[in-house]
């Protein structure tokens, strides 16, 4: 097959574009930043330079191609954040339509089902909603957990305070997921014969940061690092003085608060679906501790 990567070669589309051409596929990656190209075209892929919000660039990309996997970059802009990521997902559908796709597996998120107070999660439902109206063209919606490498953002706050949280309680059930996971779910679906409209949730555990805080302090040599739930007020302070602009730290904030009332992962939890994804918690910590 010949499938189109969007997200360069990040945390996901690395080892995507690894196991795609170790099964015998034509691989094109497309990259913002044309520093990539080399290390796109070492793995044995295409490299194509241009953004994911340009629908003549992403119609020329998407030529011959058979597959698509759609991943729209985070906090986009850095401001204007859900306006730009929907705007990126209503280009990306137009080349998708343009260029005669049939096969799309869109990187979404737990959360997606909900129209609002999701913080960033907005702009994946908003992109939901375009995809599914496309006429002829068979898409997966790929739902993953709170990726577990968001923790290494709490590296700092673990060895300035001695703690670790956020806006959420102790005891709150959230699902995680391992990019190399999700990667393991979307080179699946990418190869799969399937028609209609579908949602799968890729999820690698499902823990309370109580869990996260023993599990990764005992794996850091800090058995008491506490998990310390903060109100919105403080998370959004916080993360302004860690330097984060106001408007993607209002975002996470709010994203926060979805969690600790359970909306965002409502429908995973609620409808007990499976946990597909095979990096438990303590996996992770093992690599947490090598970057802590």
């Amino acid at each position: 097959m010949k499938i189109t990567i969007l997200g360069s070669l990040g945390n996901i589309g690395k080892p995507l574009t690894k196991k795609l051409i170790a099964s015998g596929n034509q691989i094109t990656v497309i990259s913002s930043n044309a520093d990539r190209t080399e290390a796109i075209e070492t793995l044995g892929a295409k490299a194509a330079i241009g953004s994911v919000s340009d629908a003549a660039f992403l119609k020329s990309t998407f030529a011959e191609t058979d597959a698509i996997f759609a991943l729209t970059p985070p906090n986009m802009g850095g401001s204007n954040i859900i306006e730009n990521t929907t705007d990126a997902g209503k280009a990306i559908a137009t080349a998708i339509k343009e260029a005669g796709i049939k096969r799309v597996v869109m990187l979404s998120s737990i959360g997606a089902d909900l129209p609002n107070g999701t913080g960033p999660i907005t702009g994946l439902h908003n992109i939901e909603k375009i995809y599914e109206i496309l006429e002829n063209v068979s898409v997966t919606f790929l739902r993953a957990g709170f990726f577990y490498t968001n923790l290494y953002n709490d590296v700092p706050m673990i060895k300035g305070a001695g703690i670790i949280g956020s806006n959420y309680a102790a005891e709150t059930k959230i699902p995680f997921v391992h990019p190399e996971n999700i990667a393991t779910a979307a080179a699946e679906e990418l190869q799969k014969t399937t028609s209609g409209k579908n949602i799968r949730y890729i999820v690698s555990d499902v823990r309370t940061p109580n869990e996260v805080a023993k599990v990764l302090g005992l794996a850091i040599d800090k058995p008491e690092l506490p998990w310390v739930e903060f109100t919105d007020e403080q998370a959004l302070g916080g993360m302004k003085q860690a330097g984060l602009p106001d408007e993607i730290a209002g975002l996470y904030a709010e994203m926060g608060a979805g969690l600790r009332s359970g909306k965002i992962q409502e429908d995973f939890l609620t409808n007990k679906i499976s946990v597909d994804g095979k990096t438990k918690l303590e996996d992770f910590a093992k690599e947490f501790a090598e970057r802590f």
